[in-house]
């Protein structure tokens, strides 16, 4: 099985040799630090001089458990077929919805020019969506 794992912002990554176990979602370590942004070590996943213990249960052979590094991090990971993605931490979340400030995205207009929400930041702005569904 093959997954496209979108971790944080981070560009989606895709791993040929992911598979989903169970609750578990394995990943080969050296696909981890291209998905995750954090490199697996003998003392576990490692950003910068932050590291984060794995036990032998979240690192099966050559693989990792990224559900595992997900909850340790306060990530939600769901996954639909071959798409995981691990959400923003619960605190990031919440912060932004004190802030009561929408998270900047892009969309194109009809002529295909992009538009940004943060372009129109401190202006009264209506947003229409439709869905056939």
């Amino acid at each position: 099985m093959a997954a496209t794992i979108h971790f944080g912002g981070r560009i989606p990554f895709r791993s040929e040799r992911a598979v989903a176990t169970g609750g578990a979602k394995l990943v080969p370590a050296e696909d981890v630090l291209a998905a995750t942004g954090w490199e697996i070590k003998p003392e576990g996943a490692c950003q910068g001089d932050t590291c984060i213990p794995l036990p032998p249960a979240a690192r099966p052979g050559s693989s990792v458990d990224l559900a595992f590094l997900a909850r340790a991090l306060g990530r939600p990971l769901v996954h639909e077929g071959d798409i995981w993605v691990a959400g923003e931490p619960a605190a990031a979340r919440a912060a932004a919805l004190q802030s009561l400030e929408a998270p900047d995205f892009e969309l194109p207009d009809l002529a295909g020019r992009p538009h940004h929400l943060s372009d129109y930041r401190g202006r009264k702005l209506a947003l229409l969506s439709w869905a056939s569904w």
